[in-house]
C-alpha cells in the first residue's frame, strides 16, 4: 500500500519578495535530470527515510528555483508514481510562459490568472482551488508546510517586529526608530532625531524594494511618498520605518538550518555586497573581510535569532558591517535565498534536501563542528537588463539564442529558460544564477570569467559585461568592496570595457578577418569554389572599418581577445558609395517624454485640452525614484508668452513596451 505525503514547498523569490506565491510543480520525480554542479562537494544523500512523495512546489516567481527544487527530489524519491501539479499564470488565455522549461517539465498545469502577480499568485482563492483540482487536499495526512510556521514568517517578515525580537534576543541592531512612521512630518522630525543621513524601509519590503536613502528633510518627505507607495503596491502594506544610515558598509549574511527540536547551525556567511538599487548582483561564499572570530559572532548571533522565533528550516539572517567589523541586523529571510547555491558548494549540504528533512520532522544530521569551508564559490545573476542605463533597466523581448557554459567544470547554472523564451514585463527579469566553484578564490573567479566569456544570450539586452567587468577588477579581485562598489567605481555610469590602443588594433584586425573569412565562405558551393572574376592569388582585401565613430583603413590581421563591440565593416568600394546614401535625421524629442523601459502607467494627471501645468507622474513598475519623470509641459513662447498645451499619449493603467 503506498502513502501519499503531500507537500508545499516555498522557495525564494525576486519578484514579489516576503509574499507568498504557489507555483505548483509538476514532473515526474524519476526524470533522469542533470545532477547540481559541485557534485563533488556533496556527500552521498541517505535517501532510506523516503518513499514514495506528492510534493507541491511553491515558487515565489523565479522559475529557476522550480528546477532546483525538482532536481533536489529527484535525487531523493525513487517512486516512479509520484507526480505534482503545476501552476501558471497567462493573458488572455495565453500561457504566459510558454517557453520556460519549468512548463515543459510539467504533466499537468492550471492557469491561476492573468500574468500580474495581484491576478494569479497572490490569488489565495484561486491557489487553493487549483491545489483541489489537482488532488493534493486528498493526500493522506493533510498538507504539511516545508518552511518555518507562520509565527516565525510573519516576525520576522515584518522588520519593525523583527528588530524588537532581535534586541530581546541581544542581536545587534542598528540605531533607529522601531515604530510605525505616520506621515511625512512625522518622517522628518524622526530622521532630525536620529541624524542624517537615514534609510526609509517598508516594513514588509525585501529585494530592495521600498527602500530610500534620505540626506536632508526634502529627501526624506520625498522618500516617504515613494517608499509607502512602492510598499502598497508591491507587498500590499504601506508601513515605513526609519534607521540609521550607516554609509559604505558591507552586506554580509549568515545561512541558518534549524529543525523542529530546538537545534540550530549557522552555515557560514555570503558576502553580498556588490549591488545595485540594494539589489544583489554578484555574491561569494566566503567573504574576504571575516575574521574566524567575527564569523564565529555573526553566526551565534543569528542562531539567537532563529530559536528566540522557535525558528525550523533553511533560512538568512542579513547583517551590515562597517569597516571596523562592527555588525548589525538587517532582516531575516524566511526562505530559501537566490544565492544558497554559493552555500552548498562550499559545505556540501544540500539546502533542499535538508528543508524536506526538517518538514519531515526528522533532527539535523549534523552538529555546528561538522560545517567547515571547503573552497570559494562565486555567483553572478545574469539579468535581461541594460547595463549602460543605470548599472540595469529591465529589457524585454524573446531569446533568439540562447547557450549556457555547461560545458566547463565546476559550474552551475540555475535557470528556468531556453531559446525562445520571453522575458515580460510582469516579473524580475533574472535569466539565470550563474555559480563557480574552486578550491581558492582566484581559482573561481576565472572560471566565473570563462563561463561568462562563453554565456550566449540573443534577442534581449543583458548584464554580462557588468558581471565580467566586476569580476576582473582591481578593487573586486583585491576584497576592497563595500555596498557602494558600482558607483564609486563608475561614478558616471557603466560604459563598458575601454579599448586600449593595441586592443583596437587587435579588434580592428580581427573583424576584418572574420570579414574576409565569410567572403570566402559565400563564394563555395557545395564545398566547391563558384566561378569568381578575381583569382585567389591575386585577390587584395583592402578594407574600411568603422569603429566608435573612427575610421580605418587596414589588411587583414589577427590577433584579439573576448569583448563584444559593435562594428561595421565595408569593401573599399561600399564605403566610396557610402557618402552618397542619406543620413537618417535623429528624432527630435525635445517635447516627447519617453519611458526609458517598459513597464506601466498608474496614473496619468492630464487630458487632451487641458492646460497642462500640471506635473505628469508616470509610474514604471520597478524603481519609481528612477523611473518616475516630472516634467514641467509649460513653455513660454518668447513672441505672445503663452503657455503651450501637450499632448497626452498615455493612457492610464496602460502597457508600455
Amino acid at each position: 500500500m503506498q502513502v501519499w505525503v503531500s507537500i508545499r514547498f516555498l522557495t525564494e523569490c525576486i519578484f514579489c519578495p516576503n509574499t507568498f506565491i504557489f507555483a505548483i510543480l509538476c514532473t515526474r520525480l524519476t526524470l533522469k535530470l542533470r545532477n547540481l554542479c559541485c557534485t563533488e562537494t556533496h556527500p552521498r544523500r541517505d535517501t532510506s527515510d523516503f518513499k514514495t512523495a506528492r510534493i507541491i512546489g511553491s515558487s515565489k516567481g523565479i522559475v529557476s528555483c522550480v528546477g532546483r527544487f525538482i532536481k533536489s527530489c529527484a535525487s531523493l524519491y525513487n517512486a516512479s508514481c509520484a507526480e505534482t501539479p503545476l501552476l501558471y499564470t497567462g493573458q488572455a488565455g495565453q500561457l504566459s510562459s510558454q517557453a520556460c522549461v519549468h512548463v515543459k517539465m510539467a504533466d499537468e498545469a492550471v492557469c491561476v490568472g492573468p500574468a500580474p502577480t495581484s491576478q494569479s499568485y497572490l490569488n489565495m482563492d484561486a491557489i487553493m482551488i487549483a491545489i483541489q483540482q489537482t488532488g493534493a487536499q486528498a493526500a493522506a495526512g493533510g498538507v504539511t508546510f516545508i518552511g518555518p510556521d507562520t509565527y516565525a514568517i510573519q516576525a520576522m517578515g515584518d522588520k519593525i517586529e523583527s528588530k524588537l525580537i532581535a534586541k530581546t534576543a541581544k542581536v545587534n541592531t542598528i540605531p533607529g526608530f522601531d515604530g510605525v512612521v505616520k506621515d511625512a512630518e512625522e518622517a522628518v522630525k524622526i530622521a532630525a532625531e536620529i541624524g542624517y543621513p537615514v534609510m526609509i524601509k517598508a516594513s514588509a519590503g525585501g529585494g530592495g524594494k521600498g527602500m530610500r536613502i534620505s540626506w536632508n528633510e526634502e529627501e526624506t518627505r520625498e522618500g516617504f511618498r515613494f517608499s509607502s507607495q512602492e510598499a502598497a503596491s508591491s507587498f500590499g502594506d504601506d508601513r515605513l520605518l526609519i534607521e540609521k544610515f550607516i554609509d559604505n558598509p558591507r552586506h554580509i549574511e549568515i545561512q541558518v538550518l534549524a529543525d523542529k527540536h530546538g537545534n540550530a547551525l549557522w552555515l557560514n556567511e555570503r558576502e553580498c555586497s556588490i549591488q545595485r538599487r540594494n539589489q544583489k548582483v554578484v555574491e561569494e561564499a566566503p567573504s574576504t573581510f571575516l575574521d574566524p572570530d567575527t564569523r564565529r559572532k555573526m553566526g551565534e548571533q543569528a542562531v539567537l535569532l532563529a530559536k528566540a522565533v522557535k525558528y525550523s528550516s533553511a533560512g538568512t539572517v542579513e547583517f551590515l558591517v562597517d569597516s571596523k567589523k562592527n555588525f548589525y541586523f538587517l532582516e531575516m529571510n524566511t526562505r530559501l535565498q537566490v544565492e544558497h547555491p554559493i552555500t552548498e558548494c562550499i559545505t556540501g549540504l544540500d539546502l533542499v534536501h535538508q528543508m524536506i528533512r526538517i518538514a519531515k520532522g526528522y533532527k539535523l544530521q549534523h552538529k555546528q563542528s561538522d560545517i567547515g569551508i571547503n573552497g570559494w564559490a562565486i555567483e553572478s545573476r545574469v539579468y535581461a537588463e541594460d547595463p549602460y542605463k543605470s548599472f540595469g533597466l529591465p529589457s524585454i523581448g524573446r531569446l533568439s539564442q540562447y547557450q549556457e557554459p555547461l560545458s566547463f567544470a565546476d559550474v552551475r547554472v540555475d535557470s528556468g529558460i531556453q531559446e525562445g523564451s520571453d522575458v515580460s514585463i510582469y516579473y524580475d527579469p533574472i535569466i539565470s544564477k550563474l555559480v563557480t566553484y574552486g578550491s581558492t578564490r582566484a581559482e573561481a573567479l576565472k572560471k566565473m570569467e570563462n563561463a561568462l566569456d562563453n554565456y550566449v544570450i540573443r534577442g534581449v539586452a543583458h548584464n554580462i559585461p557588468l558581471l565580467r567587468a566586476i569580476i576582473v577588477h582591481p578593487r573586486f579581485v583585491s576584497g576592497d568592496i563595500n555596498t557602494k562598489f558600482l558607483q564609486e567605481v563608475y561614478p558616471d555610469g557603466f560604459k563598458g570595457h575601454v579599448l586600449t590602443a593595441g586592443g583596437r588594433y587587435d579588434l580592428l584586425a580581427t573583424a576584418a578577418a572574420l570579414y574576409v573569412a565569410a567572403q570566402l565562405r559565400s563564394q563555395k558551393f557545395l564545398g566547391n569554389l563558384r566561378v569568381s572574376s578575381v583569382p585567389p592569388e591575386t585577390r587584395c582585401w583592402e578594407l574600411l572599418v568603422e569603429l566608435e565613430k573612427g575610421v580605418y583603413m587596414l589588411s587583414v590581421t589577427h590577433s584579439g581577445q573576448n569583448y563584444t563591440f559593435k562594428l561595421r565593416v565595408l569593401s573599399k568600394l561600399a564605403a566610396s558609395l557610402s557618402k552618397h546614401m542619406p543620413e537618417k535625421i535623429p528624432e527630435d524629442t525635445s517635447s516627447i517624454l519617453r519611458s526609458p523601459m517598459p513597464g506601466s502607467v498608474v496614473a496619468v494627471s492630464v487630458k487632451p485640452g487641458d492646460w497642462t501645468k500640471h506635473i505628469c507622474a508616470k509610474h514604471i513598475k520597478l524603481l519609481k525614484e528612477l523611473l518616475t519623470a516630472k516634467f514641467q509641459m509649460s513653455q513660454r513662447c518668447r513672441a505672445a508668452e503663452q503657455t503651450a498645451s501637450a499632448r497626452c499619449l498615455a493612457a492610464e493603467n496602460a502597457d508600455i513596451k
